[in-house]
Order: structure tokens, then sequence, then C-alpha cells
């Protein structure tokens, strides 16, 4: 069947599908956003109200860092209290992995090759089948082999795929294949091309991500090019946007990098214009405000608001609610992209943050119809 927007389409990659507690990685699956707390895992409580804000925001898995004994003591706690899988970071030591599977996490993220002996290896791989944890690879430019930067050189496309593929190995080794696997660099061509090269080589999920990207601004601009040029390619399965912001603004972020390849929806699209002499209102704080008041609708749907007639109208029609700047403080308002009512400067924000709201409802409400 040929589609009616085909410069639209993208080709996803066929992966084999795990589990990550109850979400799926792979497959057919939605891609599912992740992010890390910065917290001190051991502060049980602090962990914990971060993940709250995480969820709020949309999370779908969060990572924790394990680096210790009292780290992984107060796991136990916030898996319990979290509403998402909880993936435990595990660099070095194994005992670290085996505690944190028993806790409850739902993915270890380990690097086998970095745990020591093969029999180390075989206990963490027994510990995330009795537990049913997936693991997830994590090799990082940052963070490479000696063996393999003294093959290379330095750290290039072909040396953290072949890191991928060697610790891919010592977990198929032990006949473990819940794993998924990330080759991420701070550097978006090399991080690219890594993936590009391993999604030909494997099936497993692939997660994505520039590391080190930077601050909310230059960081969220690398990010959008290295993963969406990926998404784009179809390769893809998860997603974590590394910022030096706090975990949720990675989730934001995540979220509208996914929006804008329509590859998954949540909450408001805004489409809104730079702003220019001819606006009839002040259009950057207008969206300011409605990007604040509007971060607790889930429901997928759009809005446009833009400051004059030049292009307001024909966004509007493409929009579910549309707002054009007039003249003498007199605006358009526009509901499935058909010209409806005028409104006025002062009550503009409020009015169109309850017609978002009023329009998320009734969308609910015709899913929730349609499912029973």
């Amino acid at each position: 069947m040929s589609s009616i927007r085909p410069w639209r389409d993208i080709a996803r990659r066929k992966s084999r599908q795990i589990m990550v507690g109850n979400v799926p990685v792979g497959g057919d699956a939605p891609i599912s956003v992740q992010t890390m707390t910065n917290t001190l895992t051991s502060d049980a409580k602090a962990t914990i109200d971060q993940i709250r804000r995480c969820e709020e925001a949309g999370v779908d898995i969060i990572r924790v860092s394990c680096p210790d004994v009292e780290s992984t003591a107060a796991l136990k706690q916030i898996v319990r209290a979290a509403r998402v899988p909880i993936v435990a970071d595990i660099h070095f030591h194994y005992k670290r992995a085996l505690e944190a599977a028993d806790a409850g996490a739902a993915c270890l993220r380990i690097n086998p090759g970095n745990i020591g002996s093969s029999e180390r290896v075989r206990e963490v791989v027994n510990a995330a089948k009795a537990n049913g944890c997936a693991i997830r690879i994590g090799v990082n430019a940052g963070s490479l082999e000696k063996d393999l930067l003294e093959k290379y050189g330095e750290p290039c496309p072909d040396a953290l795929v072949e890191s991928a593929l060697d610790h891919i190995k010592l977990l198929e080794d032990h006949d473990f294949r819940e794993y998924k696997v990330a080759v991420k660099a701070s550097d978006v061509f090399l991080a690219v091309s890594a993936y590009m090269g391993l999604a030909e080589a494997v099936d497993c999920p692939l997660h994505l991500g520039i590391t080190e990207a930077g601050g909310l601004i230059g960081g969220t601009v690398k990010s959008a090019i290295g993963i969406g040029n990926l998404l784009w390619a179809g390769i893809g399965d998860t997603i974590r946007v590394s910022l030096s912001a706090e975990p949720e603004e990675e989730v934001r972020v995540g979220y509208e990098i996914l929006k804008s390849l329509g590859v998954r929806t949540r909450g408001v699209r805004i489409v809104s214009c730079p702003s220019c002499a001819r606006q009839g209102f002040d259009v950057i704080r207008t969206v300011q405000k409605l990007e604040e008041r509007l971060q607790h609708i889930h429901t997928p749907l759009s809005l446009s608001v833009l400051g004059c007639v030049v292009n307001g109208p024909g966004e509007a029609r493409e929009t579910d609610i549309g707002l054009t700047g007039g003249g003498a403080g007199k605006h358009m308002v526009y509901l499935s992209g058909v010209t409806d009512h005028h409104i006025q400067d002062e009550d503009m924000v409020d009015h169109i943050v309850q017609l978002v709201e009023q329009k998320a409802a009734e969308i609910e409400a015709g899913v929730s119809k349609a499912a029973a």
C-alpha cells in the first residue's frame, strides 16, 4: 500500500525484541525514551524524587548509577517506588551487578569485558537470567579498550563496532541474548558512523545517544543531529539524550526529537514563528507561557501560534488548534483547521490552554470509546 506522503516514510531497521521490565525494546515496539539520575543512589529519597519528575515528563526507562554497595542496598527501595523499569549502571565491579539484579533492576548496563574472568561474566549472566534482567552493553569512545586504541590509533567507528562485537560474544558464549547495545561518542560523525556499522552487523536492539553532548542548547542541537540522523535512517530502538541539564529536560528533548520525525508523539506539538515586526501579539512570550502551562498534557495534538496572517492561516489549517495574530489586539482562533472565533490579547493564553485541554479530553474520550 502506497503512502500518502512518501517523503515522510521511515523504513525502520528490523531488530529482535527484548523486554526491559515491562517495556518492550526493539522489533515494532515504540522507540522508548530514557534518562539517568544524577543524585547519589544511596540517597533513596532524593533519587526517587528525581525519578518522579522524570516519570511526569514521560520517561519510559531510567538508569541509576551503582558504584558501591550503599547504592545497590538502596536500589531495592528505589525499584519498588519507581513506576518505570530501572537500569543499574555498573562499570567494573561484578558484585555490584549481582547485587543490582537481586535488588530488582530490570536491566544491567555493563560491559562484560570490563568485569574480569569468564567465570565472573558467567555469574553476572546467571544472575540476570535468574532475575529476568536484560543487559545493555555500553561502548563509549572515551573508555575504549587499550588494545583497540593500539590497533586503530584512536577511537574510530571500526574500533567501537569491534568493541561491541567482542562484548556481545562474551554474552552469547554464555547463551544470553537479552541484550541491547550502544556505541556512543561525543563526536556526532563518529557516533553516527559507528551505529550505522553496528546496525549492519547485528540484529539486537540499539540504544542511541550522543554522549557528553553538552549543555541544554548545544547538547540538544548535537543530539538532534546525531540521534535524528539515525532515526531518520530507521536505526534505533531506544534513546537517551545526554545533557548537562536536569534529567527531565533530557526526556523532554528526547520526545521533541521523536515528534519532529513523527516516529512517536506525546503532548502538544507547537508550531510557532520566530516573530517579526508584523506580529499582532508577543509571540515569543506567548509560546513560552504555553509551553510551560501545557506540560501536563500527554495526549498527542498540535497547536500553531503565528503572529500574523502571512503564514498563520496556512499553518492553522494543518493543526488541531491555531492562533493567528490580527490587528487591534484581535486574533483569529482556528479549530481543526477552520476559522472559528476571535480572541483578545488579555485572556488569550488562558483561552488557548482551555481549548487544548478540551481537545485533549475529546481525543482521550474517543480513544476510550474505540477501545470499549
